[in-house]
């Protein structure tokens, strides 16, 4: 087992359905933090991030950093929807890794399917 642990709710993603995303850091270094990066493949759509640690964001990001003086206990949730409606089946790249200054020490990928 590496330094980091992401889970999401699901893997199968319907329009304006709650993503929530997991993530959990055993990195014994100094970090700065995570970063989600989401990527709807084929397609010039973006995810939209609604919260994090029950933060709510109010603008459209489609990358999300979470502080690590915002992380209690090394975790951190976040929500997010995708909110068009998808005319195919897309996959999904969610992206998470962990940051030290600047630089990316370790990352995950999960990849999900966006569909009616």
């Amino acid at each position: 087992m590496g330094d980091l642990e992401f889970k999401l709710n699901s893997t199968d993603i319907h329009q304006n359905s709650e993503i929530v995303g997991t993530i959990d850091v055993s990195y014994p270094g100094r970090y700065d933090g995570v970063v989600v990066n989401t990527t709807i493949l084929d397609s010039n759509e973006h995810i939209i991030y609604k919260s994090y640690n029950q933060k709510k964001i109010s603008q459209h990001v489609s990358r999300l950093f979470i502080n690590k003086d915002t992380m209690p206990e090394n975790k951190a949730e976040f929500s997010a929807v995708i909110e068009f409606e998808p005319t195919q089946e897309y996959e999904v790249k969610f992206r998470v890794s962990i940051i030290e200054q600047h630089k990316e020490i370790e990352s995950k990928i999960i990849f999900a399917k966006y569909s009616n």
